[in-house]
C-alpha cells in the first residue's frame, strides 16, 4: 500500500542526528542516581557488574530491532515489524503496549522534572513558595512547550536536542574527570558484597517462584540489572524515526547500536566513580552522586549534576513524545487509530494533530495521575515489544530469507533466541502488580480493538482488487 502525501514522513535525519536521538532519550537524570542507589540497596561495588549485564541484554535486542528497521524503515518500530511478520491483531498488541510504555513515560519523566528543576533551584539558595504548585506549573510548562515544539517544527526540536545532549555529555564529562581523581581503589575491594535478606520481601515473580530475596552477593548483582535496564530503554525510539531518516535502512541500525554503546560506557564509567569514591555502605539514596561528591569536598559539583540531570530530562521527554507520536501516527495510517491523526499538516509539514493529542494527555497523567508508582509499567511494555521483536527476527530469517537486509543479526537465529531469553528473565524480575496491572491494560486494549480498530482497519476496509480474482487485502504490503 502507498500512503499518501498527507500521510507521509518528510526525511530529517541523518546518521548523526540518528546517534544524537538515542543518546537524548538513554541518558537521564537516572545516571546519577540509579547506580548509587542499587549499589546501596542491592549489588555493592558489583553494581558495575550488573550495568553490564544490562547492557549486553539492551545491546542484543538492539541488533534485532536494527535488523528489522533495516528491512522495514518505516515509522512505527516494533508496531510496523509485528504488523509485517505477525499479522494485525499482534501488531495491535503490541502497539497498545508500546503507547502504554511511551505515554506514561513521558508523563513520568515530566513528573520527575519538575520535582527535579525545584530542588536544583532551592540547591541555588532559592526558596520558592509552594513547591507543589510550582512542580505542577513546571509540568504543564515542559510538556506544553516540547509538545508545540515537536508539533510545529520537527528540525526546531532536532536544533535544541543537539544542543541539550552536547551540554549534558560535557556535564557528565565533567562528572567522570573530576570523580575520577577522588577514586579510592580500597572502596572496591568488598566486589561481592556478602548475601544478606532483603529489609522488606521483595514481591518479583522471580521472587514467588524462588520464595526467596536477598541482597547483595552474585543474587544482587543480576537482581539490580532489570532496574538498571529502565536505564537502557529508549534506544528503539531510534527505530520510529526510520522513515524520516535519509538511506535508513544503513542508517538507523548503526544509529542505535552506536547511541545504546556510547550510552552503556558512560553509564559504566558514571557507576565506577560513583561506587569508587565512597564506600557503598555511605552512599545517600536521596542524591548519590552530588552526595558523593560532596562527601570528598567537591560540593560546587553538585550544581553541575543538578543542571546535567535538568538537561537529561529535557531531551528524553522531548524524544519520548517524538517516539509517541510516530507510533500512534503509523497506528492512525492503517486505520487502528481514527485517521485524522495521521494527517500531515501543510502547514508545518508535521504530524501536528496526534503530537498535540499526545501532549494532552502526558499533561493529564503528569498532573493528575500518579504516575510516580507506574515506572515499573514503562519497563513492561518496552519489555513485551523486544520480546516481539527478538521473535520477529527468527519467523522472517525462516518466512522471508531472501529479503534484503541493511543488516543481519550475527549468528542467527541464537543471538536472537538468546535476545529472548534475556528479556524474559529481565521481566520476571519485575514486581507481581506490574504484571496485573500490564495484563488489564492489554486486556482494556483488546476491547478497544474488537470495538474499534478491527471495524475501521484498511484490512477491513472494502478495495477494488487489480484482477479478477484478488482476494480483498491480499498482497498488502505496508510501506
Amino acid at each position: 500500500m502507498r500512503t499518501g502525501a498527507r500521510h507521509s514522513l518528510a526525511e530529517l535525519y541523518r546518521p548523526a542526528d540518528l546517534v544524537v536521538l538515542g543518546l537524548g532519550v538513554t541518558i537521564g537524570a537516572g545516571i546519577f542516581s540509579v547506580a548509587g542507589r542499587q549499589a546501596a540497596t542491592m549489588a555493592g561495588p558489583g553494581v558495575i557488574l550488573s550495568f553490564m549485564i544490562a547492557g549486553i541484554a539492551a545491546l542484543l535486542a538492539c541488533l534485532c530491532y536494527a535488523e528489522l528497521s533495516s528491512t522495514m524503515p518505516a515509522s512505527g518500530s516494533a508496531y510496523t515489524f509485528t504488523y509485517v511478520i505477525f499479522g494485525e491483531v499482534w501488531a495491535w498488541i503490541i502497539g497498545w503496549a508500546l503507547i502504554l510504555e511511551l505515554q506514561l513515560a513521558a508523563a513520568v519523566v515530566a513528573r520527575a522534572w519538575g520535582e527535579l528543576t525545584v530542588r536544583a533551584i532551592a540547591n541555588f539558595g532559592v526558596q520558592l513558595p509552594a513547591p507543589d504548585l510550582v512542580v505542577d506549573l513546571l509540568v504543564l510548562l515542559i510538556l506544553g512547550l516540547l509538545a508545540a515544539t515537536v508539533a510545529l517544527n520537527a528540525r526546531i526540536g532536532l536544533r535544541a536536542l543537539w544542543v541539550m545532549v552536547a551540554a549534558k555529555l560535557l556535564a557528565i564529562g565533567a562528572v567522570i574527570v573530576v570523580g575520577a581523581f577522588h577514586v579510592v581503589p580500597a572502596n572496591f575491594g568488598d566486589f561481592y558484597a556478602d548475601p544478606k535478606p532483603l529489609d522488606e520481601p521483595s514481591t518479583t515473580v522471580l521472587d514467588v517462584f524462588l520464595g526467596q530475596s536477598h541482597a547483595f552477593g552474585w543474587f544482587g548483582i543480576f537482581a539490580a540489572a532489570p532496574a538498571i535496564a529502565f536505564a537502557y530503554i529508549g534506544f528503539d525510539i531510534v527505530a520510529t524515526a526510520a522513515e524520516e531518516t535519509v538511506n535508513a535502512p544503513r542508517a538507523v541500525p548503526k544509529g542505535m547500536i552506536r547511541s545504546l554503546v556510547l550510552a552503556t560506557i558512560i553509564y559504566i564509567a558514571v557507576a565506577v566513580v560513583m561506587v569508587g569514591m565512597i564506600p557503598y555502605t555511605r552512599i545517600s539514596l536521596d542524591a548519590p552522586l552530588s552526595s558523593a561528591f560532596r562527601g570528598v569536598g567537591v560540593d560546587w559539583m553538585a550544581h553541575v549534576i543538578d543542571i546535567a540531570a535538568v538537561l537529561g530530562l529535557t531531551t528524553v521527554i522531548l524524544v519520548l513524545l517524538v517516539g509517541q507520536t510516530r507510533v500512534m501516527f503509523s497506528m492512525a495510517r492503517d486505520g487502528l487509530m481514527p485517521r485524522r491523526l495521521a494527517t500531515i499538516s501543510r502547514r508545518y509539514h508535521t504530524p501536528s494533530r496526534v503530537t498535540l493529542v499526545i501532549g494532552g494527555i502526558a499533561i493529564l497523567l503528569a498532573e493528575f495521575a500518579p504516575v510516580s508508582t507506574l515506572e515499573q509499567l514503562v519497563v513492561m511494555g518496552a519489555l513485551f515489544a523486544f520480546m516481539f521483536v527478538a521473535a520477529g527476527v527468527i519467523v522472517m530469517r525462516r518466512r522471508m530469507p531472501h529479503l534484503d537486509r541493511g543488516f543481519s543479526v550475527p549468528l542467527s537465529p541464537a543471538l536472537p533466541a538468546l535476545s529472548l531469553l534475556a528479556t524474559l528473565w529481565l521481566m520476571v524480575n519485575l514486581h507481581v502488580i506490574t504484571w496485573v496491572w500490564f495484563a488489564l491494560w492489554m486486556l482494556f486494549g483488546l476491547l478497544v480493538y474488537l470495538g474499534y480498530g478491527r471495524r475501521h482497519s484498511l484490512l477491513a476496509a472494502p478495495r477494488p482488487a487489480p484482477f479478477p480474482d484478488a482476494a480483498p487485502g491480499r498482497g498488502r504490503h505496508r510501506r
